[in-house]
């Protein structure tokens, strides 16, 4: 279905490969690992495996996000998270790679629309992402993944900022890179932008239901 602009009035936003370049950071950093190990990998450009190998990871990782919650066990692991972040593992010195535009599409969307968080992070590596990046004072509504019972790809984080913000959720657009976003969105009654800046493919964030696909966040401001 396309998308409906006028029905929109929330924009809600994953991280990771949505504001966040964190994608791009994990291939530079195992094309250094396999430049390394070149001599395993006679002949092969590094920049292209490390980009393959992130690729690969990210369909089983989006599967392992659904089975934490089936388990019930998704807020264990957003502490654990929280835990090895506190411990300065996964930091990054707090040097954050925003996507392309970033800062100026959120400065020209936020006097026409409000806007919040849905991420499956662990609060305390979400709140200092937008800390530290200056993003902060840009979301009324922040959805962690300890903020719901569940977080994506069920809905209730959604649902949550929605109601935060007395909006419907029907009025909500979820902007993500990965089926995940995409799933939770439609589940939630919202519609969906599938962003190609990450590590989501057209194909499949079509296949999960998004209303619209755009090459980048910053792409917003074309249709907004």
């Amino acid at each position: 279905m396309p998308l409906e602009v006028p029905r929109i009035h929330l924009l809600c936003f994953d991280i990771d490969g949505t504001l966040r370049d964190t994608d791009d950071q994990w291939v530079s950093r195992l094309a250094t690992l396999s430049r390394r190990l070149g001599f395993l990998f006679p002949g092969r450009d590094p920049h292209l495996l490390a980009r393959r190998a992130v690729m690969a990871i990210e369909n089983p990782g989006t599967y392992v996000l659904g089975l934490t919650d089936r388990l019930n066990i998704d807020h264990h692991i957003a502490r654990l998270s929280d835990g090895f972040y506190r411990l300065g593992i996964g930091r990054n010195s707090g040097q954050f790679s925003l996507i392309a535009g970033i800062w100026e599409t959120l400065e020209r969307l936020r006097p026409h629309y409000p806007m919040a968080v849905v991420s499956a992070r662990g609060a305390r590596s979400t709140l200092a992402f937008l800390d530290l990046s200056g993003l902060t004072p840009f979301f009324q509504a922040i959805a962690t993944g300890q903020t719901c019972r569940h977080t994506k790809p069920y809905p209730e984080p959604i649902l949550w900022v929605a109601g935060r913000l007395g909006v419907p959720p029907s009025a909500c657009l979820m902007v993500g890179d990965t089926t995940v976003d995409i799933l939770a969105g439609k589940a939630a009654g919202a519609q969906t932008i599938g962003v190609l800046c990450g590590f989501g493919e057209e194909d499949e964030l079509l296949k999960a239901g998004a209303d619209s696909i755009l090459p980048s966040t910053a792409d917003l401001i074309s249709i907004l």
